[in-house]
């Protein structure tokens, strides 16, 4: 796999080690394992709400875009849970001898979001002269998504759109910032983000010619600290209070 974040790697590995969520060293229960856990961006609600009180373990979680993460892995991180945003990046992972035979856990619906007063109310809209849209980087699975949908549309009406991008973010959670701060007018997202809004944005959803299917994998990681809790954690997210947590915020089961 190729990837193009170096300059984040270093941060990002340091987030494994210094959790973005979770009890502090000092304060974890004895008799639970820390169970670390990289996790795609669009289940940062999800997942910090269903961990909170998850009962086998201390979970520590790691949000960033999915191809980050497993850069992450490949440079010698060492999670013990990885889970993307696509079934593509833990596939090629357990290729590579670095991931468990991954499971498919949810479903998520892509959507154009907009501000919640906007008058754009389906993807021609984005054609129009100085309308600002802003999408996925190209390695993360958003902006894969994004990308697909388009090359779908009618040649015009793809060149237009693409004309009017004026930012690719590394994650949906940078999508879903530009478009609060009104540094855009929409971004390709998923609904689940715009639900995390309150209100703020409003989802227009797309033909279904052009919707991808958005399913979502996770594995344990080999070599991992705490297999046996990291292989719980993943079935949890079929079914448990993080499978709850996920139905909860907007997620479709697994296909």
């Amino acid at each position: 796999m190729t990837r193009r974040h170096p300059a984040s790697l270093a941060i990002l590995a340091l987030a494994v080690g210094a959790a973005a969520c979770g009890d502090d060293d000092d304060s974890a229960p004895a008799s639970k394992p820390r169970l670390v856990v990289s996790a795609a961006s669009s289940m940062t609600e999800a997942l910090t709400s269903c961990s909170q009180d998850y009962p086998d373990a201390s979970v520590r979680l790691s949000f960033a875009g999915s191809d980050e993460l497993a850069t992450q892995i490949e440079q010698g991180v060492k999670p013990d849970v990885y889970a993307p945003a696509n079934t593509k990046l833990p596939e090629q992972l357990h290729q590579e001898g670095r991931l468990s035979n991954p499971v498919e856990f949810a479903t998520n619906t892509f959507v154009l979001a907009v501000p919640k007063d906007s008058d754009i109310n389906s993807i021609e809209g984005l054609t129009q002269k100085g309308v600002k849209v802003v999408i996925g980087s190209k390695t993360v699975p958003i902006g894969s998504y994004t990308r697909d949908t388009l090359a779908k549309l009618p040649a015009d009406q793809e060149k237009a759109i693409l004309a009017n991008v004026r930012s690719e973010e590394p994650d949906v959670k940078g999508i879903v910032g530009k478009l609060i701060q009104g540094a855009a007018d929409a971004g390709f997202t998923y609904v689940t983000d715009v639900n995390a809004t309150n209100g703020e944005l409003k989802a227009v959803d797309l033909p279904k010619a052009v919707e991808p299917q958005v399913t979502y994998a996770a594995g344990v990681v080999s070599a991992a600290r705490q297999p046996d809790a990291g292989k719980r954690f993943v079935n949890g997210l079929v079914s448990g209070s993080c499978a709850d947590a996920l139905q909860k915020a907007g997620f479709g089961p697994a296909p």
